[in-house]
């Protein structure tokens, strides 16, 4: 689910066992990035999993951290995510994407070696591609609602959308 010259890559975790299964990120029934990605204003409607390919129309694409499929992102190693870091690093100076945006910021954290990262955008660039930490959409996450995760969400589109500073 990637290509060149996205608005945004998303980048999630790592698959779950049935993304893993299927071939569709996020999907989980439980999983609300497809509701939020629509509730954002991101897409004009909201998508299936079985839909993604739909998102790259939009100019957005998706990737994850790890690779390894797992029942819970707790099951992951800090060497696994630290590697992915890499892994993605290479991906995102091929691809070039406008923003990076980390799905899970603790996961941000571990990957990219920042301890003090926050929801948001982050100082940190890959190239000329900035990032942006983005909480964590899994039904798992209660500090988050569904519309508080759009609120953060829409902050990233609205800034995707802006013209690049001078």
């Amino acid at each position: 689910m990637v290509a060149g010259g996205l608005r945004v890559l998303f980048c999630g975790i790592n698959p779950g066992l049935l993304s893993a299964a299927t071939g569709h990120h996020f999907a989980r029934p439980g999983n609300r990035f497809w509701p939020v990605l629509h509730l954002s204003g991101f897409t004009p409607r909201r998508l299936a999993p079985e839909e993604q390919e739909e998102l790259l129309t939009y100019r957005l694409g998706i990737t994850n951290v790890v690779a390894r499929a797992t029942a819970r992102a707790d099951e992951l190693t800090a060497e696994e995510f630290r590697e992915g870091g890499r892994i993605l690093t290479a991906k995102v100076e091929r691809l070039r994407p406008d923003w990076l945006a980390v799905v899970g910021v603790t996961a941000y954290r571990t990957a990219f070696g920042d301890r003090r990262a926050r929801i948001g955008p982050q100082d940190r660039t890959i190239g000329t591609t900035r990032i942006w930490a983005l909480p964590n959409p899994s039904g798992l996450n209660a500090h988050w609602t569904a519309e508080s995760m759009a609120q953060e969400y829409a902050r990233l589109r609205e800034a995707a959308e802006a013209p690049p500073a001078p």
